[in-house]
């Protein structure tokens, strides 16, 4: 459901320092994979990784370039290098904004070897940490974190559960008052409402994201098609299932009616 999750978060320099400041190679190999082009950052990086004022950073290049190369195409040697070079960076010597990008780094090596608990919490770091990110650098990264918590919630047994949507709930709440136009938010609270138990509060939630998603217009298409799916595919099958089983047919269908008048009168 998610899209922003796919995207990756850019590599600078650092706040108010230029590219040019660096290293031309570890310049070089940003601008790379900023680019998308992983290989020809980590081409770039080992270069910058041969001046020791640079060192580190590149290899923080080359584990996040790595990383993105695994999530394209799923080799296992790419996760390996990139946890093996992500053990290597020496944070005191990285700039602020570098170390942001690695505890990202270490989340997701993490988080795409399947231990998403883990995972979260290394997020969670990097948010505490994330005056750093640009707005949409820091959207994806809490976009991250509640992936991670939702993937570590779905592995434990139902009862525990709610424990872990709890936190989802408190922390999008929280950043929905601070910026009501966060698509990741909107979308978030409601998937989060559902995973404590209360599909009604889930279907406020859900049509107040979708009035929402026109204060951010740039990513209202995605979002709206992420909730729409939410609430068609969960949300009204688990609303009419708490009505009498006589009585569930009809409520499907007068639950499908008020989402989609929603969606005509919020166009």
């Amino acid at each position: 459901m998610r899209f922003v999750f796919v995207a990756a978060i850019v590599l600078v320099a650092s706040i108010g320092q230029a590219f040019a400041a660096e290293p031309p190679p570890l310049a070089k190999a940003r601008t790379r994979y900023n680019a998308g082009d992983y290989e020809g950052a980590i081409s770039a990086a080992a270069v910058a990784r041969l001046i020791p004022a640079s060192a580190d950073a590149a290899a923080l290049v080359i584990a996040r370039s790595h990383l993105e190369l695994y999530r394209q195409r799923a080799q296992p040697e790419d996760l390996a290098t990139a946890r093996e070079t992500l053990r290597m960076v020496r944070e005191g010597n990285l700039t602020p904004r570098d170390q942001v990008d690695l505890s990202i780094g270490l989340g997701q090596s993490l988080y795409l070897g399947e231990l998403f608990g883990p995972a979260a919490e290394m997020f969670n770091t990097a948010l505490t940490r994330s005056a750093a990110l640009g707005v949409s650098d820091r959207r994806q990264l809490l976009d991250w974190w509640a992936t991670a918590l939702d993937r570590e919630a779905q592995a434990r047994s139902p009862e525990r559960r709610p424990r872990v949507f709890e936190r989802l709930t408190t922390r999008m709440e929280d950043e929905l008052r601070l910026d009501p136009s966060n698509p990741i938010a909107n979308y978030w609270l409601a998937v989060a409402a559902r995973g404590v138990g209360d599909p009604d509060r889930a279907w406020d939630v859900a049509v107040a994201a979708w009035v929402r998603s026109s204060l951010s217009p740039e990513s209202a298409t995605n979002l709206r098609a992420d909730l729409d799916r939410l609430v068609g595919e969960a949300l009204i099958p688990e609303r009419a299932r708490l009505r009498p089983p006589a009585e569930q047919q009809l409520a499907m269908a007068t639950l499908k009616a008020e989402w989609e008048l929603v969606k005509d009168q919020w166009k």
